[in-house]
């Protein structure tokens, strides 16, 4: 560990404002296993993103986000914008209240498990995802490393966003959900999984790179974040009373033998409407589509 030029980002309101807790303790940690870093404290949504990326181009090679999975996003993307992006690992401290990408990359969500596990760590590449979409009429692009959504999911994290989190982000995500049960309706899609187009009604889509999203749900059970293809789950156009009934399978994944979900496999997904449908990546509202998805192969380095 002593060879690589490190930088920790904390995001010291994640879960909860617990972090900023947490943060002294796990310095402690870090200095104690005889890691050499420099930290610095985010200050605001899109603030990692930057300091990953002015990190990795400053010559960091190794880039740990303290926080939950938002921070784990924006660090990714700040490595990923970086010319210098083959040339950083992303390491990850769990302290936000969902860690659905750790889930299905078998990191601890023991911090100090966590930081032991840093002093000597094992890399493995990944692939990562990368969505281009609409955002107030303007094109944008985000990267992401567990899972993109569009419809139903994407609406009840817009929901869930104007709510406070002052019990974390699993509650208000339940109640986005909540709410989005009762606002929402299905939408007509034009969808194409590679060179293969149809029209679709559909409550959701998901291109899941990982397993789990929405703090501990098991949309994907089958995704691989090493196989270069995402886990494209389409929940059709299933009514509201079903979905209330199928909803706590998606838990422990048996919601996939419901006769409305399909799961397919694609390394790119382009989605459009003559209807507003919302998108969401790693649990971050984005704006609309039409949007296009696509995998890239083993494209960042992750500290396991």
């Amino acid at each position: 560990m002593a060879a690589l030029k490190t930088k920790v980002i904390v995001n010291p309101v994640a879960g909860s404002k617990t972090t900023y807790r947490k943060w002294p303790m796990i310095n402690e940690l870090l200095q104690s296993g005889g890691m050499p870093f420099e930290y610095q404290y985010t200050e605001g949504i899109g603030h990692a993103i930057e300091l990953a990326r002015e990190a990795t181009a400053s010559g960091y090679q190794f880039l740990v986000a303290v926080g939950g999975d938002g921070t784990v996003n924006e660090v990714a993307n700040g490595i990923m914008l970086s010319k210098d992006a083959s040339e950083a690992t992303i390491g990850i401290i769990s302290t936000g209240t969902g860690g659905d990408f750790i889930r299905t990359a078998g990191i601890t969500k023991d911090y100090v498990k966590a930081c032991a596990s840093l002093h000597e760590i094992k890399k493995r590449m990944i692939d990562v995802g990368v969505v281009e979409y609409v955002k107030d009429g303007q094109p944008c692009q985000r990267y992401f490393i567990n899972s993109a959504g569009i419809g139903f999911d994407a609406q009840a994290i817009e929901a869930s966003s104007r709510l406070p989190k002052i019990f974390g982000g699993t509650v208000p995500y339940v109640l986005g959900l909540l709410q989005a049960v009762v606002s929402y309706r299905n939408r007509d899609i034009n969808v194409c999984l590679g060179e293969m187009c149809d029209e679709r009604k559909v409550l959701t889509m998901v291109m899941a790179n990982g397993c789990y999203f929405g703090g501990g749900m098991c949309i994907a059970p089958q995704a691989d974040i090493y196989d270069g293809f995402f886990d494209v789950v389409c929940v059709g156009d299933i009514n509201k009373f079903d979905l209330l009934k199928t909803f706590p399978k998606i838990y422990k994944g048996t919601h996939i033998t419901h006769p409305m979900v399909k799961i397919e496999r694609a390394s790119s997904v382009s989605i459009k409407s003559t209807e507003k449908v919302v998108i969401q990546a790693d649990g971050e509202f984005l704006g609309e589509c039409p949007a296009s998805f696509r995998i890239i192969p083993a494209a960042l380095s992750l500290a396991l």
